[in-house]
């Protein structure tokens, strides 16, 4: 018995190991996308007023812009989120003391290692709570089944190498569903121990100010906890209802000072992208990505026949997995040591999976549109799929399921990590290959921005070009679209031109058709002609224009 239990928490370190390699695995690999950017401005205490606009600008000032203002407070960086930004702080305060603290600032290691360090460490941390989470609900061998999916999964891995807020309230909503089971073990047995309220209700009040959509898996646990509490109502200790309806007030009134902050982000233009249209859309998005859950090969920027053959490949292993972790779920369900944890972990997944399409249907808000807002649900997920898994190994008889579905998992990861999947949005690094195709000619990009996201849109395809541009002959320029593209066109017919006889001019253009880019330019009394050769859409298009 002793052997048995070294042996299984010697599994545990080793697929911990696991996870933490994935995910510090060419962490910085990958270049900044938007999202990453604005990241990196706000944890290192700068912000869009740190951008110079309207003027041209060498590439070498990007290490100004992305260089750690230190001893910042938290207040001051809720500041600048609070009117440029639209999300909550805490994520934010939190990496730039990790900064400040674990690499004194940004001196003695990459810009990218530097921010993206911590929210892979956070989900290392996630995999050690989703086994805490399944030893509690279900057993310890779910436990570790749960941690090795996590460890391996290609959205976690994806995940915890983004520079962003996703990790943290992954490992909060975790957290929070080890106190909701316990909580409702707890009442069963006519238990009220204030200790475990005491952290849920923390953790909850920490999740609040990660991200805006942990309201959806706050809203989901206490619904899930007062439907539970309503069916066994009689056999509750006495106060339970009061202890819950005490929590809640704690925990929301937690929020207020952020309130109007949140209120004010609401509508702003930074949102607008999720908007609605095809109303079946939501449907097939939220299953590619439970799919991309259990696994992602390489069917991104391939040639046809490799996408064809390895979606199908994709499909074919989904609709296995799919039967397997149903049949897992129906042994739980009907299983009186388990059938709580199942009904308690089901219910939380689907209440929130109805919130997302409320929002979705109802405030026409496409959240399933990527798949990263999935983490919402994801903890729960995850400790069902580990659940299923390791109870087929006694039931069903099948003692390779659960390592067909890691070892798919990671090489899914494995891709992942090389960039063969899970590709950034907009593609930085590709832009900036595309716009160094002549290396040795000086090179201008000129973003034409009329939000904050047009702006760190640029800056990621300008530090993606830096990084590969080997000459000091490149330069910037943020031109203000409003009321129109006009405006930057006669911009640019005053800007100063590079000292050079011969300069590649590209134009990156948000929302402009391509028959919209006019035939010739003007940079500083100098004739531009277009390539119509080198026109490319990602996303956003961007083109070419020869000066000499």
């Amino acid at each position: 018995m002793t052997n048995s239990k070294h042996f299984h928490y010697f599994a545990l370190i080793a697929v911990i190991l696991v996870g933490g390699l994935l995910r510090f695995w060419h962490l910085d690999l990958k270049s900044f996308w938007l999202d990453e950017i604005i990241t990196a401005l706000f944890s290192l205490g700068r912000n869009y007023n740190d951008v110079p606009l309207d003027v041209v600008f060498p590439v070498e000032g990007l290490s100004q812009i992305f260089s750690f203002k230190a001893a910042l407070s938290c207040p001051q960086i809720a500041a600048n989120l609070a009117t440029q930004s639209v999300h909550p702080p805490l994520f934010f305060c939190l990496l730039h003391s990790w900064v400040q603290t674990a690499f004194v600032g940004i001196e003695d290691s990459g810009l990218v290692w530097s921010l993206r360090s911590l929210p892979a460490l956070i989900g290392v941390a996630a995999i050690a709570a989703i086994y805490w989470l399944n030893a509690i609900a279900f057993s310890r061998s779910a436990g570790l089944i749960a941690a090795a999916f996590m460890a391996v999964s290609p959205f976690a891995v994806y995940l915890s190498q983004e520079a962003r807020h996703y990790t943290l309230p992954i490992l909060l909503i975790t957290l929070s569903l080890v106190g909701l089971t316990q909580i409702q073990k707890d009442l069963l047995q006519q238990k009220l121990r204030y200790f475990t309220w005491l952290g849920w209700i923390a953790v909850n009040c920490l999740g609040f100010y990660t991200h805006y959509f942990f309201i959806l898996a706050f809203v989901a646990q206490v619904v899930t906890l007062l439907a539970l509490m309503y069916s066994r109502r009689r056999s509750l200790p006495r106060y339970s209802f009061l202890a819950i309806a005490a929590s809640i007030l704690v925990v929301v009134a937690s929020f207020i000072p952020w309130l109007l902050a949140m209120l004010s982000h609401a509508n702003r233009s930074e949102t607008t992208w999720l908007s609605q249209s095809n109303p079946i859309a939501p449907i097939y998005q939220t299953l590619a990505s439970w799919v991309l859950m259990l696994i992602a090969l390489p069917v991104e920027n391939q040639p046809w026949w490799i996408a064809i053959v390895v979606a199908l490949v994709m499909i074919v292993f989904s609709i296995w997995s799919t039967q397997l972790i149903f049949r897992g779920l129906k042994q739980l369900w009907h299983s009186p040591k388990t059938h709580l944890s199942t009904k308690i972990l089901l219910s939380f997944t689907i209440i929130v999976l109805l919130e997302m399409f409320v929002i979705v249907y109802f405030l026409g808000r496409d959240i399933t549109i990527a798949p990263r807002y999935n983490f919402v649900y994801y903890p729960s997920f995850c400790a069902l799929v580990g659940a299923s898994l390791a109870v087929q190994n006694f039931k069903l008889k099948l003692p390779n399921a659960k390592y067909i579905v890691i070892s798919f998992g990671l090489i899914s990861s494995i891709f992942v990590v090389n960039n063969l999947a899970f590709q950034k949005p907009f593609n930085p690094k590709l832009v900036a290959q595309n716009m160094n195709l002549e290396p040795t000619i000086p090179l201008m990009m000129v973003v034409g921005y009329e939000t904050y996201q047009d702006v760190a849109l640029g800056l990621s395809f300008a530090l993606a070009l830096e990084k590969i541009r080997v000459n000091d002959s490149t330069n910037l320029a943020f031109l203000s679209r409003s009321p129109g593209y006009e405006s930057v066109w006669q911009k640019l017919s005053t800007s100063p031109l590079p000292e050079a006889t011969r300069v590649n001019l590209w134009i990156v253009a948000p929302g402009l058709k391509r028959r919209a880019y006019p035939p010739q330019l003007t940079l500083s009394n100098k004739q531009c002609d277009i390539d119509t050769t080198q026109h490319y859409r990602i996303g956003i298009p961007y083109q070419l224009y020869r000066c000499s």
